[in-house]
């Protein structure tokens, strides 16, 4: 994205991190996961991490209840099965998802339990079937692991040794996944491989693609035509650019009066060569030369607010951050006084003075002046 409309780059950039824009978007309409990146369509606004969309699937189910062979079956084809996540899916946690219906939970409430939990994976990640089950009118399906740490009995063990146990109450093991509970009104009807995970799509898809394939289909439509087209646009982030046109042939980073920036190389001559740079972790210069043509330079956002602006702040050479105006006003040195309490005299004095060393011992009559240790010049002289 363009620094500002002069073109100028911030000597210093701030980038928000993960926990902080999560937490000042999580309660508004637009929050995101991960970098809280949100983009506007005419007056609908939806998340781009967390996909505030959701469209039900129409897959026609048949009549029949859950049989012993079809379970036995179900089992055999949806176990270790790989997928990738349409959506962020919330680490350690169990997400509901009706047949031909919605998903809970959802809006605020998915957007809060993403927070709060963490991720277990992020759009386009890989994701397997480890646990299946069928009970009651819902299959349980976990992914990566499931919700829960697996159970070993040596967590029950302990050692006892002149008093002292020691034990194994939790071996530093954690949540590695999640579980999504698909429901069927009336009971589990007897539903093949293929219509489970068609089912599970606005969630997992099990097509058969490639990881940059299936996290271009979480991007808007404009975006995924430009990575389906190998076409680069300023605002971009490393993982779209990865997307659209691979790894560099060759990376330079510089640090000029304006900052540091890396710069990603494409394509030799006589081909047109591309020069990518990036602040931080957006794109906001892009240069193209192709033989015969001037070099074609491209530095506005032409993301259309899919990312937020970044907030900058350019600090000069010897500039406090009071002077910057991020400070009012020059904090007070730090003191052991308590809030209120008054200052003894010359406590706020902070001046330099001069070191008081200790007078040496001047011999006086009748008084017997210690004699000095002998100093290790004179013991390692003697030893010699």
């Amino acid at each position: 994205m363009a620094p500002g409309a002069s073109g100028e780059v911030a000597a210093v950039t701030w980038i928000p991190s993960i926990r902080s824009w999560t937490l000042l978007l999580a309660f508004t309409a637009g929050a995101t996961s991960l970098r809280a990146q949100v983009f506007t369509v005419g007056e609908k606004t939806a998340t781009a991490d967390l996909r505030a969309d959701f469209t039900p699937t129409h897959v026609e189910l048949p009549d029949k209840a859950m049989s012993v062979r079809g379970r036995r079956d179900l089992f055999r084809n949806l176990e270790a099965e790989q997928g990738f996540a349409h959506r962020v899916l919330p680490l350690g946690s169990i997400l509901t998802l009706t047949a031909n219906g919605t998903m809970t939970p959802k809006d605020e409430a998915y957007r809060q339990m993403v927070y709060q939990k963490g991720q277990s994976a992020a759009l386009g990640d890989r994701v397997m079937i480890t646990a299946l089950e069928v009970k009651g009118d819902r299959i349980l399906i976990d992914l990566n692991g499931g919700p829960y740490v697996k159970h070993r009995f040596i967590r029950h063990l302990s050692i006892g040794v002149g008093g002292a146990q020691t034990g194994m109450p939790n071996d530093g093991q954690l949540a590695t996944g999640c579980r999504i509970a698909l429901v069927f009104e009336g009971g589990v009807p007897e539903v093949s491989a293929p219509e489970v995970k068609a089912l599970l799509e606005p969630v997992v898809d099990f097509g058969v693609k490639t990881g940059v394939e299936a996290y271009a289909d979480t991007l808007p439509a404009p975006i995924k035509s430009a990575i389906a087209s190998h076409e680069l646009l300023v605002g971009m982030d490393h993982r779209m650019v990865l997307a659209a046109l691979g790894q560099p042939e060759s990376k330079i980073r510089e640090e000029t009066s304006e900052g540091k920036y890396e710069e990603w190389i494409y394509g030799h001559q006589p081909k047109p060569v591309r020069f990518v740079r990036f602040v931080g972790d957006r794109v906001s210069l892009i240069k193209i030369a192709a033989l015969g043509k001037p070099i074609e330079t491209r530095d506005q956002d032409e993301m259309a607010g899919y990312f937020p602006p970044l907030k900058t702040r350019t600090v000069k050479v010897g500039q406090s951050a009071a002077m910057s105006g991020d400070m009012e006003e020059k904090s007070a040195p730090p003191s052991l006084q308590m809030p209120g309490e008054a200052v003894a005299p010359g406590a706020s004095d902070h001046s330099e003075k001069k070191v008081q060393f200790p007078e040496e011992h001047k011999a006086q009559p009748g008084v017997q002046v210690p004699a000095q240790p002998p100093s290790e010049k004179l013991l390692s002289s003697s030893v010699r």
